[in-house]
Formats: structure tokens, C-alpha cells, sequence
């Protein structure tokens, strides 16, 4: 099995394009260029409603480790939407050869994260930061929805969903499927069951409850025990 070694996720490895550089080493997976990934940048914010702050909604280790900077978070809800491991992975917790699974949003009841504000003054630079992580295998569909902060009041912000069209979405994210799949994933950035057992605590540090996940922590948990 071929592990391919990645550079640390942080900020100066995504501004200077080595993170993004060490994808392109994996065959048979068409990695997006960085000018095709400004490109989906420069569309989600052409949609940006008008005179509303960016918000970006975090379900994943966006919450623990967003890398980027903000100005303001808070908890959030995301009704249409639920988490999902349904995108295969390839790298950085996976390997062609063992594959893993990496988390998304797909169609379902509600999402419980947090919402992160970013600061006007360097929205272009932090917005970089994310897309350079997040669209490296335009596996995600980044686009506005309606989220409900926790005081009460609704603002749009900018999600990433599954891209079912992407070659590397898989349909069948149930825990009984993917469970055994994440138990033995490895890549650079570490166990794929390690990234399911920290969101797992990330979220009950946050107050969130989320099924999905407790069943798959409970399984990866009973697995490791044994």
C-alpha cells in the first residue's frame, strides 16, 4: 500500500499551492487547477446577497480546525441537509489501494455545526484558504442556503455539499457500509477512524447531537476495543 505524504493543512502551505501540489501526484483522479478553483470562488461570491455578511456553515473539521480566519461563530442549524461519508478517499486519510471515506452533506431532515463570520477586510484572502482545501477534487457543490443561528435570526451562508456527479461519490454512506471502509484507512494526514472519532468529540464539545455520527464512532470505538 502506497501512502502518499501531504504538507501540514495550514495556512501557509494552502497560500503557497504546495497542499493543492501534493494531490496532483495521485493517478487517475482529475484534481482541479488553482485557476479552476478561483473560478468556483469567484462564482459563489458573484451570488452573494447583496449588503449580507459571509458566513460560512462548518459540519465537519471546519469546526476544530478551519485554518481560515473569522471574526464571529456561534451555533448553527441546516435544515434539508444531513451529514454523510459519502465521498471516497483517496489521500491524506486514505490510499488508492485502501480507500476511505470523507464527509459531505447530502439531502436529509437538519445539520446541527457552527456558523463562522468573515471579516470583510480580508474576505477574499480567507475565502481563498477555504476553497484551496475544500475544492482540490471538486467533490464538493459550494453554494448559499438559509442557515438559523442560535440567537434566532437567519442569514445565508456558503455550504459544501456532495458532488454526486463526482467519480469519487459513492451512494451507500450507511454506518454498517462504511464503518469496516474508515477502520482501516490510513494516508498522510493520519487514521480515517481517528477524523471520525474527533468530530465526534468536536461535536459533543459544541452541544450537538447527530445520530449518524454517534453510530459511527460508537462502531469504529467497539472495533478498536477489539
Amino acid at each position: 500500500m502506497t501512502t502518499q505524504k501531504l504538507p501540514v493543512l495550514d495556512r501557509e502551505n494552502l497560500r503557497s499551492g504546495a497542499f493543492l501540489e501534493a494531490f496532483k501526484h495521485v493517478p487517475g483522479i482529475e484534481w482541479w487547477s488553482e485557476a479552476r478553483i478561483e473560478d468556483s470562488m469567484q462564482a459563489v461570491l458573484s451570488e452573494r446577497p447583496q449588503g449580507e455578511p459571509v458566513w460560512l456553515f462548518a459540519y465537519g473539521s471546519l469546526i476544530w480546525n478551519p485554518v481560515f480566519e473569522f471574526e464571529a461563530s456561534q451555533p448553527a442549524t441546516l435544515d434539508g441537509w444531513q451529514r454523510s461519508f459519502c465521498i471516497r478517499l483517496v489521500l491524506a486519510r486514505g490510499t488508492l489501494e485502501q480507500p476511505g471515506r470523507m464527509l459531505a452533506l447530502e439531502p436529509g431532515h437538519r445539520t446541527a455545526g457552527v456558523a463562522l463570520r468573515l471579516r470583510e477586510t480580508d474576505l477574499e484572502q480567507e475565502r481563498r484558504m477555504v476553497w484551496m482545501r475544500e475544492m482540490v477534487g471538486g467533490v464538493y457543490r459550494p453554494q448559499w442556503s438559509p442557515i438559523t443561528l442560535q440567537d434566532g435570526s437567519t442569514a445565508q451562508a456558503i455550504i459544501f455539499i456532495a458532488n454526486r456527479h463526482s467519480p469519487l461519490y459513492e451512494a451507500d454512506a450507511s454506518p454498517d457500509v462504511i464503518a469496516p471502509l474508515i477502520a482501516k484507512a490510513q494516508g498522510g494526514l493520519g487514521s480515517n477512524r481517528d477524523y471520525v472519532l474527533q468530530l465526534d468529540q468536536a461535536l459533543r464539545q459544541h452541544g450537538i447531537e447527530d445520530d449518524y455520527i454517534t453510530t459511527l464512532a460508537r462502531r469504529l470505538t467497539v472495533d478498536l476495543a477489539g
